[in-house]
């Protein structure tokens, strides 16, 4: 554990070997495990999958991590599944951090495995540092105010408001 009390677990993924036939899994793991905070390291072939999610939540109930890291693809195809994975195991979803070794490592070098290896374990360091830091958020909900507001009141500014009030939507025209 840290200083901050944070519980971190670092979440591998092999890609179906688009990162691991690259990138050094194993060695990966051993340096995730060594860094301040992280109580769990772990590697699967698709972290993605049901499995993959299975075994992400078990370990934040079983570990009672407060952070995640996962070392996969890019975050804009699974950040927001992991963060829902997270939070249904009862942790903060806004403490988990994506290292994308896949297009960041993995592609890059390909025919570098050590180069994409060392790098993979400058961005898992990076994020574990990351969501060491990061203060949890609580998701806000504000109320709505339904009326519309139309500015300029020329034609085009007149006839929205006509056809908006016909619409039943509260109109209000600022000259």
């Amino acid at each position: 554990m840290t200083d901050t009390g944070r519980k971190v677990g670092v979440f591998i993924c092999h890609c179906g070997g688009n990162i691991s036939d690259v990138v050094d899994v194993n060695a990966l793991r051993e340096f995730a495990s060594k860094q301040d905070g992280v109580v769990a390291a772990t590697d699967f072939r698709f972290m993605c999958s049901n499995q993959g999610q299975a075994r992400l939540q078990d370990t934040i109930k079983e570990k009672g991590l407060d952070g995640v890291v996962v070392a996969c693809c890019t975050p804009k195809m699974y950040e927001d599944m992991f963060r829902e994975t997270a939070k249904s195991a009862g942790m903060n979803p806004y403490l988990l951090e994506i290292a994308n070794v896949r297009e960041q490592c993995a592609y890059p070098h390909r025919s570098e495995p050590e180069k994409a290896t060392e790098k993979a374990k400058g961005l898992v360091k990076s994020q574990v540092a990351k969501v060491l830091r990061l203060e949890p958020l609580d998701v806000k909900t504000a109320g709505i105010h339904e009326g519309v507001a139309v500015i300029g009141a020329g034609i085009a500014g007149i006839h929205a408001s006509i056809l908006l009030g016909k619409a039943g939507h509260k109109v209000t025209l600022i000259e």
